[in-house]
């Protein structure tokens, strides 16, 4: 597998060496105030300790921005100068940074990361793993675009049919790429949006129906773009308890939000007064039915080839536990018959001789957190049986539970266990927070992101983004109106470079992980609750049982840029030319 890391030596092996050497001299006057002075020199580190520190590539572009905007107090901007030359040093200084930021992209290009990564926000072993826990619903099964079509379909045809909702809706089909997991749906105002960790709404991503609400009118209902605790969603993403907000962060919601936007559409075509209220209880009801009544598990099983997608190396990975001696078990909120099938499919007939213990219907998240509800036997046929249960036997089926009980008749505890799940809030949240399980989140879209954030549209668009904002940060200072003018010119051309790199990820809402610079409110929850995630477990095949995931040491505002792995110690010396 490709490293995530890039090790100078090999850097300096690139063409550019020029411009990189200059990156690495620069960045030793990051945080002085005497200018560019030789990072070896000054830190007492000698040509081998430097060049065997290891870098993140990706972050390049980053530093580079950060070097070349915070170099040594612009003097031309107090200088007695004509505002012509002051005009000419800003651009001369722009096309510098341009020259150089392009230099960076081949050196990103050549180290892209790897879709079948196993990303870490906490360090973890697996060298320290017994026993493996799944959830079943996109973590061992994956299904294709025809279930969220067919879950659209069955609950807009329940709104009409049983809650007379207009026949016109009919008209609406399925929009695949229209929304992303992890976003808010405002109850109140029928709004469908993003929002950033500090709970900031990310302006251009708000949307009533199909269409987006221009920014001022956004500023104007909420009184600018803070999104105030008391009306966000409660811990599980749900709009309780006096919030205003529901946030989806079900792979399964996206069928979901598609009919609240379809509906809302009509209805402000048509010119129809509703009660945004209503239609939100009625979607959520409608497409609650399409699970509970067994509609969309029925279709499923009739034609599994159709919505579920062969997992060859979903077995791969569930073979390789059992043999090195793993255990495993199974918690899910589908029912038996639908896991059956599925892993039938999926793995074989013998798929439950792999798992210690097989839980369904387990009501999650509540399975974390009730003690109340105990343990039900379920036979093949689906029979509930009645007896107590005093042990969890291999082979059998059991139905709801809790996980207190689970962990008194296992022993099951601490960090020798890792559970996997879609769901950060309903599979991993509990288990990390109060039971210090180890949690891996399943995150699909993490391939596609991964895959166009390795483009050289991407690289290119976002290294020269971050050297523009370096470059704005420093040059501000110039306040003279010429220069201002200048200034204001290169962030109108950051604030178009910002709305291009959204609509590379999807048009309507951006990346999962980003809203422009600050991470998502789902990327938080995720480093929160989960200590790794990847695209499938699929990518476990990647790596030994042995191995060790470290998180990036990512530097903090206040840190440098570039962290050497050795420390500072040796004779100090000039960096000599190559």
């Amino acid at each position: 597998m490709p490293p995530l890391s890039l090790s100078l030596t090999n850097l300096f092996r690139y063409k550019n060496k020029d411009s990189l050497q200059r990156l690495a001299t620069l960045c030793s006057a990051l945080h002085t105030d005497t200018g560019t002075r030789s990072l070896i020199g000054h830190r007492s580190l000698n040509k081998a300790q430097f060049l065997e520190a290891t870098f993140d590539p990706l972050s390049l572009a980053r530093t580079a921005g950060q070097v070349w905007g915070r170099r040594s107090t612009p003097n031309m901007c107090y200088s007695s100068t004509s505002s012509e030359d002051r005009t000419n040093w800003l651009w001369s200084m722009y096309n510098e940074t341009k020259t150089q930021s392009e230099a960076l992209v081949p050196v990103i290009l050549k180290n892209s990361v790897n879709p079948d990564t196993i990303f870490a926000n906490n360090e973890m072993s697996l060298q320290d793993t017994e026993i493996y826990g799944f959830d079943y619903d996109y973590t061992l099964a994956f299904y294709s675009s025809h279930l969220h079509t067919l879950i659209f379909n069955i609950a807009r045809d329940i709104l009409i049919e049983q809650h007379r909702y207009p026949e016109g809706l009919r008209e609406y089909e399925y929009i695949p790429n229209f929304a992303v997991r992890g976003l808010h749906y405002d109850v109140q105002k029928a709004l469908l949006m993003k929002i950033d960790a500090f709970h900031y709404i990310q302006l251009g991503t708000v949307y009533r129906g199909l269409n987006p609400v221009p920014d001022k009118e956004v500023i104007a209902m909420y009184e600018g773009c803070h999104v105030p605790l008391e009306i966000m969603s409660d811990f599980y993403g749900k709009s309780s308890h006096g919030q205003t907000m529901k946030q989806y962060m079900d792979i399964f919601s996206l069928p979901e939000m598609n009919l609240l936007c379809c509906v809302n559409d009509y209805f402000m075509k048509h010119n129809i007064d509703y009660e945004p209220v209503h239609l939100y209880k009625d979607v959520k009801e409608a497409i609650g039915d399409v699970h509970v009544k067994g509609i969309m598990y029925r279709a499923v099983e009739a034609d599994i080839e159709k919505y579920i997608c062969y997992g060859e190396q979903t077995h791969a990975v569930l073979r390789k536990l059992y043999e090195t001696g793993k255990k495993m078990f199974l918690i899910t909120n589908s029912p038996f018959d639908f896991v059956d099938r599925g892993m039938n499919y999926i793995v074989g007939k013998d798929w439950r001789d792999l798992f210690e213990v097989v839980i369904v219907q387990a009501d999650k998240p509540g399975f974390f957190n009730d003690r109340r509800k105990p343990f039900r036997r379920v036979t093949d046929k689906g029979v509930l049986l009645w007896d107590r249960i005093h042990r969890l036997e291999k082979g059998q089926i059991y139905k709801q539970g809790n996980l207190y009980e689970f962990l008194r008749l296992t022993g099951w505890r601490g960090s020798k266990v890792l559970y996997f799940g879609d769901h950060i809030y309903s599979d991993l949240a509990d288990l990390t927070l109060k039971h210090g399980w180890r949690t891996g989140a399943i995150i699909p879209e993490l391939r596609k992101e991964i895959k166009i954030m390795n483009t050289e549209e991407y690289v290119h668009t976002m290294t020269w983004f971050q050297c523009l904002t370096g470059l704005v940060e420093r040059m501000q200072v110039c306040r003279d109106p010429a220069s201002q003018a200048v200034v204001e010119q290169w962030i109108k051309e950051r604030e178009d470079i910002k709305s291009r790199t959204k609509d590379i990820f999807n048009g309507q809402f951006g990346s999962l992980f980003r809203t422009y610079h600050n991470p998502t409110y789902f990327s938080r929850r995720l480093s929160r609750f989960a200590d790794i995630y990847m695209a499938s477990i699929s990518c476990l095949l990647e790596y030994d049982l042995q191995h060790t995931f470290f998180p990036r040491r990512t530097p903090l505002q206040h840190e440098s840029p570039l962290w050497p792995e050795q420390g500072s110690s040796g004779v100090g010396s000039t960096f000599p030319p190559s």
